[in-house]
């Protein structure tokens, strides 16, 4: 007989919930991820998960602010590498993000989705909408660091942030649908966008350097 306690002694089990929501998601779909399955999935009562989650969308939202936070993670931590150079940080950046999104498609799905993204008068849809803004604001800190540091026009770092997230998440997109852009080609066709994004230089020569 286990001898492990239930996981509301432990006093961790919306993080069991969520980390079970995960696997749902991954293994089954989001439309198998409700609260009634995720009571099943972590053997635990029925009412369980509503102590956490007031209904089903206020999980898909918990479980989308994790894939942000995630994602959220690794753009902080190259906005804050000052050892890097400030276009390998772009570059980096441009290239965790197809790989998040290859990666976990079922996560990413959810986080862009019209559930998530229709509503904000749900408490938990809104918090979750504001964390996502909050990591896309990463992109912006990037372009803003490396037009400064070569004396461009300071106007432009929210529409240059918000053309690359459109190109990484129409790629995304195309991909995981099988419509025409293969996985291996992703990174390729991705950078491509960085140089006119960049606003560095009309010579090909400066701009290949540039991406390099």
């Amino acid at each position: 007989m286990s001898t492990q306690e239930p996981l509301y002694h432990h006093g961790n089990l919306r993080q069991a919930l969520l980390d079970s929501s995960l696997a749902i998601l991954r293994s089954e779909g989001i439309a198998a991820l409700s609260l009634r399955r995720l009571a099943e999935h972590s053997g635990v009562s029925r009412g369980a998960p509503y102590h956490h989650f007031r209904d089903k969308q206020a999980l898909l939202a918990a479980v989308g602010e994790l894939g942000f936070a995630e994602l959220n993670k690794l753009l902080q931590t190259l906005v804050e590498d000052e050892q890097q150079p400030l276009r390998e940080r772009l570059h980096q950046a441009v290239l965790g993000y197809l790989d998040f999104a290859t990666q976990q498609p079922e996560l990413y799905a959810l986080m862009f989705g019209r559930t998530l993204w229709q509503s904000s008068n749900d408490v938990g849809t809104a918090e979750f909408q504001r964390y996502a803004k909050d990591c896309f604001r990463q992109y912006v800190h990037l372009f803003e660091q490396l037009d400064n540091s070569l004396g461009l026009p300071s106007l432009t770092h929210l529409r240059k942030a918000q053309l690359l997230w459109a190109t990484l998440h129409g790629l995304a997109k195309l991909s995981s649908d099988g419509i025409f852009v293969k996985p291996e080609d992703l990174a390729d066709i991705a950078l491509q966008a960085l140089p006119p994004l960049s606003t560095i230089s009309s010579h090909p020569a400066e701009i290949g350097e540039m991406i390099r």
